[in-house]
């Protein structure tokens, strides 16, 4: 007792941090807020870096918004998400909806790009952000200019997603992941499958590789550019510190996961209404 003593009268609560905010567009905002209301309510110093095009991230007492001009307007972001939306609920064959998602990830990642190459060089952000300090960058990775920015910084990153196409936030962070175990996206199958059904899930793996290196190359050519190094998307997220993951296995198959990987699916159900008769 007598030793232990001296070193918990050195200790003290733990210091509220400085937190950068890059987040995502459309419902994957809805979730991020909830996050930011409680760690504003824990002390935490907030700011939201927001495109002027914004849709669903405004102003709030729980953190302190900062936006920057686009070559975009805000219809047209408005307009992407509904025709994902009708996508995501499409009842056509497997083909046609592989092929719609991959076109509107193609016209997605090139408005997110655009978007992300108008805040690397606006001058001023740039100099707001080197000049703040912040702790940490938090940030949905789908979208990678958080990390570009957290890694021109040196700046630890906190990843808050559901996922991202063709496994990379799986290879990113290493965890295994084999093709004709762990079923593909899109592909309708359980963990559980028969030997064509892993053939079809082993097919889908190789084409994941080509269809996201088209869809994810303009980021990738930002990020060399702009950090003068070559540089993969596989190669940007492997640097996140810690990957919040809105899945949970109660609807999700199980996986092998990382030690810096931490499921909280239940977030998504926050905020409970009762259902109608």
């Amino acid at each position: 007792a007598a030793l232990l003593l001296p070193l918990i009268c050195c200790l003290s609560p733990a210091a509220a941090g400085k937190l950068l905010v890059i987040p995502m567009e459309g419902s994957h905002w809805l979730s991020m807020k909830e996050v930011l209301a409680v760690l504003s309510k824990k002390g935490h110093e907030i700011v939201v870096i927001a495109p002027d095009s914004k849709m669903m991230i405004g102003s709030s007492v729980m953190y302190e918004l900062k936006t920057y001009p686009v070559p975009f307007k805000k219809e047209e972001m408005e307009e992407l998400i509904r025709s994902f939306s009708a996508n995501a609920f499409s009842k056509e064959p497997f083909l046609t909806r592989f092929l719609n998602t991959w076109d509107h990830f193609r016209r997605s990642s090139a408005m997110f790009q655009a978007s992300c190459h108008s805040l690397l060089y606006n001058k001023e952000m740039m100099k707001y952000i080197e000049e703040s300090k912040f702790d940490v960058v938090f940030t949905d990775p789908l979208t990678p200019c958080g990390q570009i920015i957290a890694l021109h910084f040196s700046i630890p990153t906190v990843f808050f997603l559901r996922g991202v196409p063709c496994a990379i936030d799986i290879h990113a962070a290493q965890s295994p992941d084999p093709p004709s175990y762990v079923p593909r996206m899109f592909s309708l199958n359980a963990d559980r499958m028969t030997f064509p059904q892993r053939v079809k899930n082993f097919l889908l793996a190789v084409s994941e590789s080509f269809t996201c290196a088209m869809v994810f190359s303009p980021f990738e050519s930002l990020a060399s550019d702009f950090l003068q190094r070559p540089m993969t998307m596989t190669q940007l997220l492997s640097h996140g510190s810690i990957w919040l993951k809105r899945l949970d296995f109660v609807f999700d198959y199980p996986m092998p996961v990382m030690p810096n990987m931490i499921f909280i699916g239940g977030i998504n159900c926050g905020e409970k209404k009762s259902l109608s008769q």
